[in-house]
């Protein structure tokens, strides 16, 4: 445990056991490790720790670390969704975007300042990767916009600014603290990991024995169409993918999420549904079809309703569950990336 000035301690990414080994280091009883680890769950400050000693606080200041990010902007759809800029203490902003449904309340969280994997029709990935985020900088997401909405958060998806499988270890150390009993207590099968296809990182996560759901940004049917529109496939192509997929499905007994965004001319016809469906034949597998959000300086349009619901009834004709998603905010710059993106936008002009 390093506790020197020039790498300091961030709390909010401490586990119970490692704020022991801390609280050791600095002669104080275990007891005070959960003390500290609830409070930084429940978004508190140092100064808000009342039964905490003064000194220890004080030496917890000039060490550690413990940010409480400032909603930067925040928009609020007529349909309730609501999208938050997070402020991050480097000046760096992330997204979340807390979505209400007749099951429960939904944060999707970003993992990533930015994001390397270069899809065509992402708004994340305009601008490249600043940086991933630590395990806490995700947590401060689900605890701020709990706080702010005044609502439970009943299911995490990482599916906001970046790919989860591209900063593993602090997604898992974010899985771990999120769903800690004497944190927030979220279930681990209320979590969502989506990724583009990082094949590296989908094995990993076989093997590490989370009841979580993995879904899988496919979008295309070939490795043709999927190499020119995600530049991830070139290095892991669909044969790659499929087959790290059905390990995955297979290990954990877990159904796999196939997330197809519907592009007009491009991804959309019952030609490209017959090929998804042979693609995952046999697979334990759902697949859902998702309206493209309009991004700005892009050209891709969303399939009509017509061409989706024509999909669909392609694949349940060739055995293969979908699901038509709900479009959610598409009043408030819906895409990923687009808040963070018009927001630096004005700070450069």
């Amino acid at each position: 445990m390093q506790t020197n000035q020039e790498a300091p301690v961030d709390l909010r990414s401490l586990l119970p056991e490692e704020l022991k080994t801390l609280m050791k280091e600095l002669g104080q009883p275990a007891f005070r490790a959960e003390q500290i680890f609830s409070w930084c769950a429940r978004g508190a400050g140092l100064e808000e720790m009342s039964n905490l000693p003064k000194d220890l606080r004080q030496r917890l200041a000039e060490m550690a670390v413990l940010h409480k990010p400032e909603i930067l902007k925040k928009q609020v759809s007529r349909d309730g969704t609501i999208k938050y800029l997070f402020s991050l203490r480097d000046g760096n902003a992330v997204e979340s975007v807390l979505m209400r449904y007749r099951h429960g309340t939904s944060l999707c969280i970003s993992s990533q300042v930015g994001c390397r994997m270069g899809c065509t029709f992402c708004a994340s990935t305009i601008g490249g990767l600043v940086r991933s985020l630590t395990a806490g900088e995700m947590l401060e997401q689900v605890i701020f916009a709990g706080l702010d909405s005044g609502e439970r958060i009943d299911s995490l998806v990482l599916m906001g600014i970046g790919e989860p499988l591209d900063n593993y270890d602090n997604v898992i150390r974010f899985i771990q603290l999120v769903s800690h009993e004497k944190g927030l207590n979220l279930g681990k099968r209320h979590i969502s990991l989506s990724t583009c296809g990082v094949v590296p990182g989908i094995e990993r996560l076989a093997g590490e024995g989370l009841p979580i759901t993995l879904s899988i940004s496919l979008h295309a049917p070939n490795n043709a169409l999927r190499s020119a529109m995600m530049p991830v496939n070139r290095t892991y192509p669909i044969e790659q993918l499929m087959r790290a997929a059905r390990r995955f499905a297979k290990e954990t007994g877990r159904k796999v999420y196939i997330e197809y965004t519907m592009i007009a001319g491009q991804n959309d016809s019952p030609a490209h549904a017959r090929e998804l469906a042979a693609l995952l034949r046999g697979m334990l597998c759902h697949v859902n079809l998702i309206p493209l959000n309009p991004v700005e300086g892009k050209r891709q349009k969303s399939a009509d309703t017509s061409a989706m619901a024509r999909f669909a009834e392609v694949l349940k004709d060739c055995g293969v569950t979908s699901t038509v998603r709900r479009k959610l905010g598409d009043d408030i710059d819906a895409a990923c990336g687009q808040l963070r993106r018009s927001s630096t936008k004005k700070e450069t002009l």
